[in-house]
């Protein structure tokens, strides 16, 4: 009666329901008999093929009884079978009848999901024998569960799995309608239609048939793998036909609805195009991570699979993988690309099809196009369950070379764009899963660089990418970042090499170069960087182009020193105007990376900060063939992001925002630093001070508009924005005032404060003892000492006062001498001593003689005739007498006088100048001239003076000279050889250079210079020797370490072997609060890794405890660790391990990076110092080093203020009490 389907819809109910009953019992027998013979169980199999032969071998007509029941019959023929493999195997005819007869069903849906659950579930079942119970149990969605009896003995698990594995026989055939429709029934069908039988209505089917075998292929190979398997059919694809269907009771106990969407007919290409996505629509749907929160980007750091997962460390070899699946996986991954044309190839259980090989050759001629189009998804999921395959291949692990062609091969073509450059779903599902393909140094890999990059071209510059499929844009464009950031240090590390054609060649043209790209790869991150708008995105993309421009700043300086930059490995044409140089880079990065700040970024902390990371890092480069410009734009960029921060409305201010200024202001400080010529400008230097100036106090003398009155600084009302605003705007003030330009001091970079202090001071002063030192505290932050005491200078006996200040930002020596002429007019400068101000210097200077010839008449007077009147005055010879006698008297009386003159003169004693005073109340004098004696608004003086007698004064003073002035952190580097998971074997590996890499030291060495420890006490003599002999292990801290430093922080990197740490940072006393050391410093671990994989077996705990950080309060959840892997090609991979604990990232250095030799040194501390920053910032109890050192002080006062009026303080001053 099943022959036949023109009976009614009630007639074939009531036929479905009578099979359900047969099946039904039928499945009772099989697993509730205890005495079935061999020859029963062989009959009850054969009947059950025979059923499943009846139904559905025929092609599919609609809702007919084979239709109805396909879905029953084959789960029933399916359980029953494996009942019997435990309890009676079955013979190898049968297993080879059940072979021969799937075949001929592979045009139903049913078999295809039916064979691909019983496979995944016999997989599991062969995992547990292979495998020991640390394998990780594979996670499969609940839709594909199967039941496999328990009784099957391990023999029977791997027979049962590879005979069951090749039932259907290769699933590649479901995408050849012409291979499929070759069964007798098929050609029966032909035989009364004039229909070829490869277009049979019942085949449409194929393309999910298709994909759905590849999927269940897929899955196998993610079970081997360790990771989740994607669902064989989406949850929104699942629709249930309505059947007859016994009672709940009485149904089996699993149902399938893959059977029941293939059947139907009016399933639309899109709809099962859709059917191949590698991301869940709830993935899709997912909200996008918060931008408010600083641990937004934190989670997944690795996209190696459809689920974020990574493979297990007990995973077979490609080798065998691909032994298995390798054949089917490539041969899928080539459908529709013309690369494998030849459908009537002999394989084995196909001999039902050889009676029609003109259907067969006529397929040749199909569409290729039409072909890619129907089966696009199937060879979407086997493109990307390669990826996945060699995408696990461990270090050191060898795949033949026929694996390699061929997976190069069907990833060329897959990653081909079309005349209608649309991105297509093979090219998707490449991205989205060879993330890792670049950096595990895969044979001959570089020659699919160019193909690789022609695809990124394609999806990452585009803000909208057109796709037809659904997918999730952000992780895809996550992956295309992964695998560029592969990318960047190939044509600088491997400028000169050819990348030669996989097929075919150039013939004469030559050959193109690694070096040739990258432009190419520059333009690719930036116009990438300026579409993206995830956050996570963004934020490895930032810091590939940081990565990109410090390795290019390095090879351009390398090249420079060398002096021949035409005849380095450096790519010709590189010069400081080309586009791809590194002044251009820095250029480029600044425009984009300021513009994109103040416009789209400032409302996200994590992508603000990782902006403000590549700002400082482009500072430090070395770049200097930049225009001054250029620096001082972006410098006036960065202020106005603090500007606008500072004044967005009150409900907009956060703690994320304030920590996105304190991030602005230690950017400003960086530019400073590495330029201070740019102070010179003045309108550089006015941003400046008027950032600071709005930090500290709030607000600006200058108003928003310009008609505002100017407001003066004593008369504004200091209202910071937040107190960690306020304390980065001071730090940058004391940048401005202090270290730029004078940074490293004379002292060295070791040290940002005076080496002076009393100790060094009494040594050359004439007394002996500290109380000769006067402490006061000013204004309730400074500690100054003053020493009334001219240190030996008794050639010049002047005023002098020695002054030791000690404030937040370090201690400070001055001598202060008071003058009366400045030291150019003095005539100490002469040699000669001082002995008083001398005899003034008389300013009268006596007359220069003139001779003139006086003329008391006209020469003419003798030729004037003489009148009557002129006769009337009398001749002067008339009175000669008299006058004589009137000068002789004048003379005597002048004489008389000079004489009683003189007389007077002996008697008078000539004036001296006093002596000098010996002694001075310089420290009276100093406060007095500086104006801290005058009291302040409130009544209270601005200086208080301190007992220094009281027990414990000086012991506190040098706890205050031991709080740095700078963060301080400690990173701690170890080596971990393959294989290795004790601790001690790790600890061990330093103890000599024989059991470490070269590269492993050259490393080491660029992290800082070495330095004495300060628990040595000066006595180094073994670490003088730079440790010949030692893998790194001299630079422990017990003799040596590693040391690194600039205006506003230090870093020490520690080695450490099996001897216990020594405490050489951050010492405290016994009755600290343990809380206040939890500010200081966080753990950061950097671990060689001769073996990636050995990452997942670090010692975590163990290191915690034996450095010494668990004494400071912290855990493994806090540790964020930077693994490093030396690739055979000279390159680094990097693999960061945030902390568990509000996991914090940073740049330049991002999860799956790959770095140059030569930078990842500085890589390494540029991404330590900017994870601490982070860590600091999100840690909403630090206190700054200058905060600390100033409530220190303020504890001073608390503790040895002198209680005393000012009056009573100026009397002690005159009385010298103090």
């Amino acid at each position: 009666p099943f022959l036949y389907s023109d009976y009614g819809a009630d007639t074939i109910r009531r036929q479905a329901v009578l099979c359900h009953r047969v099946l039904r019992t039928l499945q009772q027998a099989a697993q509730c008999s205890t005495v079935m013979s061999h020859e029963t169980w062989e009959a009850l199999l054969v009947f059950m093929l025979a059923i499943n032969e009846t139904l559905l071998a025929a092609p599919t007509i609609k809702d007919d009884v084979g239709d109805q029941l396909c879905e029953r019959v084959l789960s029933v023929l399916f359980e029953v079978w494996l009942v019997a493999c435990g309890k009676c195997f079955p013979s190898p005819p049968l297993w080879k009848t059940l072979r021969e007869m799937a075949i001929t069903w592979r045009h139903r849906g049913a078999l295809i999901s039916t064979w691909s659950r019983v496979c995944l579930a016999l997989t599991h079942k062969l995992l547990g024998v292979m495998y020991p119970p640390t394998f990780p149990k594979h996670q499969y969605y609940d839709s594909d569960h199967w039941n496999v009896p328990n009784d099957l003995t391990d023999e029977t698990i791997v027979q049962s799995w590879f005979r069951f594995l090749h039932t259907i026989g290769s699933p590649v055939d479901l995408s050849r309608p012409q291979i499929i429709s070759q069964t007798p029934k098929f050609l029966q069908y032909a035989m009364v239609s004039d229909t070829d039988p490869s277009s049979h209505p019942s085949l449409h089917i194929l393309p999910l048939n298709f994909l759905v075998a590849i999927k269940g292929i897929s899955n196998l190979v993610d079970a081997f793998l360790g990771v989740m398997s994607e669902a064989l059919v989406l949850p929104e694809e699942e629709h249930k036909k309505e059947i007859p269907t016994p009672p709940p009771h009485r149904r089996p106990a699993k149902s399938f609805s893959v059977s029941s969407v293939s059947q139907k007919g009016g399933m639309s290409k899109s709809a099962l195009i859709s059917l191949g996505r590698t991301m869940s629509s709830s993935t899709t749907s997912s909200a996008a991570p918060s931008v408010s929160s600083m641990t937004s980007i934190s989670g997944s750091w690795e996209v190696s699979s459809a689920s974020g997962q990574q493979p297990t460390l007990l995973r077979p070899k490609c080798n065998s993988l691909l032994h298995l699946f390798g054949e089917w996986l490539f041969e899928a991954a080539q459908v529709g690309t013309g690369l494998y044309h030849n459908p009537n190839l002999i394989r084995e259980g196909s001999g039902r099809r050889s009676g029609s090989l003109g259907s067969a050759q006529d397929s040749l001629d199909l569409d290729t196009n039409s072909v890619a189009n129907r089966y696009q998804a199937g060879r979407a999921t086997a493109l990307a369950s390669l990826c996945r395959i060699f995408c696990s291949k461990k270090t050191g692990e060898q795949i033949l070379p026929v694996y390699y062609a061929r997976f190069y091969l069907v990833l060329m073509h897959g990653l081909k764009i079309n005349e209608k450059r649309e991105v297509e779903e093979p090219l998707i599902s490449i991205l989205m899963h060879c993330a890792d393909i670049l950096r595990l140094d895969l044979d001959g890999i570089q020659i699919m660089v160019p193909h690789i990059l022609e695809a990124l071209e394609r999806v990452l510059p585009e803000k909208d990418l057109n796709i037809k499929i659904n997918v999730n844009m952000s992780e895809l464009r996550r992956a295309s970042i992964h695998v560029l950031l592969s990318l960047l240090p190939l044509p600088l590390h491997f400028p000169n090499l050819t990348i030669k054609e996989l097929i075919g060649g150039h013939g004469d043209k030559p050959l193109p170069t690694l070096g040739q790209l990258k432009t190419r790869i520059t333009n690719l991150l930036i116009n990438a960087l300026q579409v993206e708008s995830d956050p996570h995105n963004t934020h490895m993309l930032l810091g590939g182009l940081l990565v990109l421009v410090q390795e290019t700043a390095g090879i351009e300086q390398q090249s420079q020193d060398k002096n021949s930059i035409q005849n380095s490995s450096y790519p010709s044409g590189h010069s400081a105007s080309s586009p791809d140089s590194a002044s251009s880079l820095f250029v480029k990065a600044t425009y984009l990376v300021c513009h994109r700040l103040i416009s789209s970024w400032k409302g996200d902390l994590c992508v603000s900060l990782a902006a403000l990371e590549l700002l400082c890092g482009l500072a430090s480069s070395g770049v200097t063939d930049i225009d001054r410009v250029e620096w001082e734009r972006g410098m006036k960029w960065v202020c106005d992001y603090i500007v606008y921060q500072c004044w967005r409305p009150p409900q907009a201010h956060s703690k994320d925002l304030h920590s996105s200024v304190v991030a602005a202001f230690t950017a400003v400080s960086t530019w400073i630093m590495a330029r201070p010529d740019l102070l010179m400008n003045k309108h550089c230097l006015h941003n400046v001070l008027e950032v600071i100036e709005l930090g500290i106090s709030g607000s600006k003398s200058q108003g928003k508009r310009r008609d505002e009155p100017i407001k003066m600084k004593d008369d504004k009302e200091l209202k910071p924005v937040s107190m960690r605003v306020r304390d980065a705007a001071e730090a940058l003030l004391t940048i401005v005032l202090e270290h730029a330009g004078y940074f490293p001091t004379p002292c060295g970079a070791e040290s940002v404060s005076s080496l002076v202090d009393e100790n060094l001071l009494l040594q050359y002063s004439s007394v002996s003892s500290v109380e000769a030192f006067k402490y006061f505290v000013l204004h309730d932050n400074i500690l100054i000492a003053l020493l009334e005491d001219p240190l030996g200078n008794h050639q010049e006996p002047q005023p002098v006062v020695n002054v030791i200040l000690r404030g937040g930002f370090g201690r400070h020596c001055w001598s202060f001498q008071l003058r009366q002429l400045p030291r150019h007019r003095s005539s100490t400068c002469r040699g000669r001593s001082q002995s008083g101000p001398g005899r003034p210097v008389s300013l009268m200077s006596g007359s220069t003689p003139h001779h003139v010839k006086h003329s008391f008449f006209p020469d003419n007077i003798n030729r004037i005739p003489q009148c009557a009147a002129e006769r009337s005055i009398p001749d002067l010879d008339g009175d000669t007498a008299e006058m004589n006698r009137l000068l002789y008297q004048q003379k005597n009386a002048e004489m008389a006088a000079l004489a009683v003159t003189e007389a007077d003169a002996e008697d008078c004693p000539e004036c001296q100048p006093p002596r000098l005073c010996g002694e001075f109340q310089t420290a009276r004098l100093f406060l007095s001239h500086f104006g801290f004696l005058q009291k302040l608004d409130t009544g209270k003086p601005s200086v208080i003076p301190l007992n220094s007698k009281k027990d414990g004064f000086f012991r506190d003073l040098e706890l205050l000279d031991k709080l740095e002035p700078r963060t301080g952190d400690t990173v701690h580097v170890f080596y971990v050889k393959a294989g290795q998971s004790h601790y001690q074997e790790i600890l061990a590996n330093v103890e000599h250079s024989s059991n470490v890499s070269v590269h492993f030291l050259q490393v080491l060495q660029s992290l800082g210079w070495a330095i004495k420890s300060p628990s040595s006490n000066g006595n180094s003599s073994e670490g003088d020797s730079g440790g010949s002999g030692s893998g790194g292990g001299c630079f422990s801290g017990h003799k040596r370490m590693l040391y690194w430093a600039d205006a506003m922080s230090e870093v020490t990197f520690l080695v450490p072997t099996l001897q216990p740490l020594p405490r050489i940072r951050h010492q405290r006393s016994e009755k600290d609060d343990k809380a206040k050391r939890q500010l200081t410093t966080y753990p950061v671990f950097v671990v060689w890794l001769e073996s990636l994989e050995d990452y997942h077996n670090f010692p975590l705990d163990e290191m915690i405890t034996h450095t010494g950080c668990g004494q400071e309060g912290w855990h493994s959840q806090n540790c964020s660790i930077i693994f490093l892997h030396a690739l055979q090609s000279g390159l680094f991979r990097v693999k960061l391990q945030p902390s568990t604990h509000r996991p914090s990232v940073a740049t330049p250095l991002v999860d799956g990076i790959v770095v140059s030799r030569n930078k990842v040194g500085t890589f390494v501390r540029q991404t330590a110092v900017n994870l601490c920053r982070r860590k600091r910032l999100d840690n909403e109890s630090y206190q700054p080093p200058h905060t600390r050192r100033r409530l220190k002080i303020q504890e001073f006062v608390a503790k040895y203020e002198v209680f005393c009026s000012r009056a009573e303080l100026l009397t002690s001053l005159f009385s010298n009490d103090l």
